[in-house]
């Protein structure tokens, strides 16, 4: 295991039990990101990074019965969590890094990743990872409660130029993974971007 991924589960590890509580009103907020997604009843859907599981039932609601959801997670306590709140019933949780994905090319429809992006180790890598697992055409949606200030401010950070969810930075990085970005939304309490599949993956 790399040292960056020993951080993010020493991070989430010690965080889990108290993560829900700690964000109990973003529930519409993630059904209606979700919502954007624009999902099926059938679809095949990935909640990337998917923590303690707070978007997997929207994604099972929207994919309905016959759909597939998969949440994938590399923390083990938060899938933990995730399964003592009930939401293993919405979704196969995944102990995997989403760079490496235990998922078959161009299988899924969508990849919802709620707070992802700015965890990711290499973030071209796990972009094109994205890509790899989602059928050409497929969707992604990138999404946090919190626009990209608010969450400055809440870890006592200043908003560089650099920021990897600036417009400006992920839309080319998402070129270069085989997305096309379609809407760019970074409002006070809400950032979601969202794009569509257009090439293989390092295509």
């Amino acid at each position: 295991m790399s040292d960056d991924q020993t951080r993010v589960q020493d991070f989430f590890g010690v965080r889990a039990a108290g993560w829900d509580a700690r964000f109990p009103d973003d529930g519409p907020a993630y059904a209606a990101a979700v919502g954007a997604l624009g999902l099926r009843p059938g679809d095949a859907v990935l909640d990337a990074g998917c923590g303690t599981g707070r978007a997997l039932p929207a994604l099972r609601a929207s994919v309905g019965p016959r759909g597939t959801v998969l949440g994938a997670d590399l923390t083990a306590r938060m899938l933990t969590e995730a399964a003592r709140a009930g939401r293993d019933a919405d979704g196969f949780l995944l102990l995997a890094d989403v760079a490496r994905l235990p998922v078959r090319d161009g299988a899924l429809t969508a990849v919802f990743g709620a707070g992802l992006v700015s965890h990711l180790a290499r973030p071209a890598e796990g972009l094109r990872e994205l890509g790899r697992v989602v059928a050409p055409g497929g969707r992604l949606a990138l999404f946090h409660p919190v626009g990209r200030a608010a969450l400055a401010a809440r870890h006592g950070r200043v908003l560089g130029p650099d920021d990897l969810r600036a417009r400006p930075v992920l839309e080319p990085l998402l070129e270069r993974a085989g997305w096309r970005m379609t809407s760019y939304a970074d409002e006070p309490d809400r950032y979601l971007v969202l794009a569509v599949r257009t090439s293989p993956a390092g295509g």
